[in-house]
């Protein structure tokens, strides 16, 4: 049985509740000159039959036909007769402060198709501030179609919202992860577009989005950090021929074992194949299928120095090179 209720109103001791509904099922039976009070930053809202009615603004009002003339054209089409001194309704307390900074983030990764990587997994999370702006279209179409009424339940029903933005803005303006770094301000305002225009419809309005963070699984980290590092480092040739020469020195200089010395003699030969090629590039202009800039004699020193450094030269051998250099300038 309905309960009878003549005081109505909501206190929030957290201000943090959205949406409050009287009572938490079922309908109030409310008598004719009862006393409504809505609070500071509330809106309460008389709801029926799967729709919003009258809506009422902060102060104390008492409830009679004039100001709810919408819920009494509803019960006195109902044919209920002569209008009688209770009518029942569900009433709708919504706060329309700003709720800041709310969590939003991937409970499962997001399934992205790279041109480069092929297909890939997503996590992103981040922050969003909401209000309500349009009090009836949001009970009609959260609580009307969706049935929720508990804050936590719009929360999550707006979370879901914005991972599915997020996932159709991501696929449309990335085609790989690699653009990432220089498109992430403009993934951040289209998503945020693309989440009001949605929100518009619910009669809401989002004042903050902010993404945090997008990350790729372990493996895919490792790819893009090695990607940035032969960016980098700019001219591979020169870095293959500087690993090759420590990786022969470390070989040569390993004093273990026969077989070790072995590897020592192979290194050395090794050596002697590899430096003739590495000097000859330290002494003329690069070349590769672009247009290349001649090295400089003080480039070809810098090279030369390098190689004394690692021990590919000996102190003697540098000194011829360098005077042969000199000579250039």
């Amino acid at each position: 049985m309905p309960k009878l209720m003549e005081v109505l109103e909501y206190v929030d001791p957290t201000g943090e509740v959205m949406v409050k509904r009287l009572p938490d099922s079922g309908e109030y039976e409310i008598t004719y000159g009862s006393q409504l009070t809505v609070r500071e930053s509330q809106v309460a809202v008389f709801f029926r039959d799967g729709r919003s009615l009258d809506v009422f603004t902060t102060g104390r009002h008492v409830l009679k036909t004039q100001n709810i003339p919408a819920l009494t054209k509803l019960i006195t089409g109902l044919g209920y007769g002569k209008q009688e001194s209770v009518f029942k309704s569900e009433v709708y307390f919504l706060n329309m402060k700003l709720f800041r900074n709310l969590k939003w983030g991937t409970s499962q990764p997001i399934l992205f198709k790279d041109a480069d990587l092929q297909m890939i997994r997503l996590r992103s999370f981040g922050i969003f501030s909401i209000q309500i702006e349009d009090p009836s279209l949001f009970l009609n179409k959260v609580v009307g179609t969706q049935g929720i009424f508990v804050a936590q339940e719009i929360e999550d029903y707006l979370k879901n919202i914005i991972i599915a933005r997020l996932t159709s803005t991501i696929g449309n303006l990335l085609k790989t992860i690699f653009d990432l770094p220089n498109n992430f301000d403009e993934l951040a305002i289209a998503v945020r577009s693309s989440i009001q225009s949605e929100f518009d419809g619910l009669g809401l309005k989002i004042h903050d989005y902010l993404i945090n963070s997008i990350s790729v699984p372990p493996e895919v980290q490792e790819m893009i950090d090695a990607r940035s590092g032969m960016a980098a480092i700019g001219n591979m040739d020169e870095f293959v021929k500087y690993k090759a020469a420590i990786s022969l020195q470390d070989a040569a200089k390993n004093p273990s074992g026969g077989a070790a010395a072995g590897v020592g003699v192979g290194a050395g030969m090794g050596m002697g194949f590899i430096l003739p090629q590495m000097l000859a590039g330290s002494m003329q202009p690069t070349q590769s299928s672009g247009s290349q800039v001649a090295k400089t004699p003080m480039d070809k020193l810098k090279s030369l120095k390098e190689l004394l450094d690692i021990g590919a030269l000996s102190q003697e051998e540098y000194d011829v090179k360098k005077e042969k250099l000199l000579g250039e300038f």
